[in-house]
């Protein structure tokens, strides 16, 4: 049988082909599209596991796991693992006092809430196109989703997220953008993002996460005041460590920053934030294993978190035919997350917010032979999170209650 964290990994890898699924939430092709998947939940020892499973993508169309009802079937060995299928949040349908669909203003991948606040991405609009090739969030943006959130609607789907789902976290993301106007001036992500954290802060409380491209350093005031308004969370996607990989799938980010300005902006936003409330994101599966390892080195000494994602050949974009990885190396890449984590003594699982699109560094703990330190640090860890209830519980009250 495979342990909890090794079938995830697996599902990520080879996607799943499903009999029965009753009740499941739909799959929602919004933002970049990586949660275009099957959301699940596996039972685990130490803690359930939610999982945005790959199902529409070509490649799961071949996996040996089979989802029948309640269980998932892995057809190489017979096993059988027992799993929770998370039914449609009822809010979904509803409509939002303008009249939008709440889904297609914000999505649940796990119990966190995932919303993009803007048009879509300026490197889209290129010709040639500058977009990440892995990316689809310009197929999605207008079309799944409203191209433009009203911060009325957004209050609306986050109360109810809160309120009916359970939600603690709201995630904010965007693209790259400016306004051309005859002065040129630059309209960076951040002050898109700015109105709507400081309204869910007021009207919703919560914590509240902003994924934006770095804006240079005469700019940084912008996460002074992000932060001000009730940020309490940055993430940066810095996707490769390999330059050549990074300007030949990100060429939009390469052309226009660089990679050096993520690493700036992680380090600026720990040091103001803390330890362990940024995120440095990174795409693993793609490069070899060994550069990954070195942008999780890189990520934890820049006093930032590292949020790996499993590379996932999503519909529309244009690596939707490369093949995704090994789960053996995805194995490997992950078991050294937690070592690299522990080594730095970062928190981990410390707020109960789960997340379906990627591996959290606690789950990843059976993937390592059992050590005095590891021990210490899991204890460490648990203290931490009860320590932190009561702070939770005060974050969670909408300033203007």
């Amino acid at each position: 049988m495979l342990k909890p964290v090794e079938l995830e990994i697996e599902l990520f890898c080879r996607g799943m082909r499903i009999d029965n699924a009753k009740g499941a939430r739909p799959i929602s092709r919004t933002r970049a599209g990586l949660g275009s998947g099957l959301e699940l939940i596996l039972h685990g020892r130490r803690k359930n596991i939610w999982v945005n499973v790959p199902v529409v993508e070509e490649f799961a169309k071949r996996s040996p796991f089979l989802l029948r009802n309640d269980v998932i079937v892995d057809e190489r060995d017979g096993a059988e693992y027992d799993i929770e299928i998370p039914a449609e949040p009822h809010w979904y349908s509803r409509l939002t006092s303008y009249d939008v669909p709440m889904s297609r203003i914000g999505v649940l991948q796990g119990n966190y809430l995932g919303i993009y606040v803007s048009n879509r991405c300026l490197y889209w609009t290129w010709s040639p196109s500058m977009a990440c090739k892995f990316c689809t969030t310009g197929a999605n943006v207008g079309t799944a989703e409203e191209s433009r959130k009203r911060v009325e609607d957004v209050i609306e789907v986050a109360r109810a997220a809160r309120e009916e789902s359970g939600c603690i976290f709201t995630h904010f993301n965007t693209g790259y953008h400016y306004e051309d106007r005859a002065e040129r001036e630059v309209i960076h992500g951040l002050r898109q993002c700015e109105p709507y954290v400081r309204a869910v802060r007021e009207h919703v409380g919560g914590f509240i996460g902003v994924q934006a491209v770095p804006v240079p350093r005469q700019s940084y005031h912008e996460y002074d005041e992000l932060i001000a308004a009730g940020t309490d969370h940055f993430s940066f996607c810095y996707e490769f460590e390999d330059p050549e990989v990074f300007a030949r799938l990100c060429p939009g980010k390469a052309k226009t920053m660089g990679q050096k300005v993520f690493f700036d902006a992680m380090e600026y936003t720990s040091k103001k934030l803390g330890r362990g409330r940024v995120s440095g994101e990174i795409i693993a599966g793609i490069e070899p294993i060994e550069s990954t390892k070195r942008s999780i080195d890189r990520i934890v000494n820049a006093g930032a978190f590292p949020t790996v994602c499993i590379f996932r050949p999503t519909v529309g974009s244009e690596m939707e035919h490369v093949p995704p990885p090994d789960p053996e190396a995805m194995k490997e890449v992950f078991a050294y997350l937690y070592e690299s984590c522990r080594r730095a003594e970062l928190p981990v699982g410390i707020l109960p917010i789960e997340v379906s699109l990627v591996v959290q560094p606690e789950e990843t703990a059976d993937l390592v032979s059992p050590t005095w330190s590891g021990r210490w640090y899991t204890l460490r860890n648990r203290a931490l999170r009860l320590l932190a209830v009561p702070y939770v519980a005060r974050k969670c009250r909408p300033v203007a209650a």
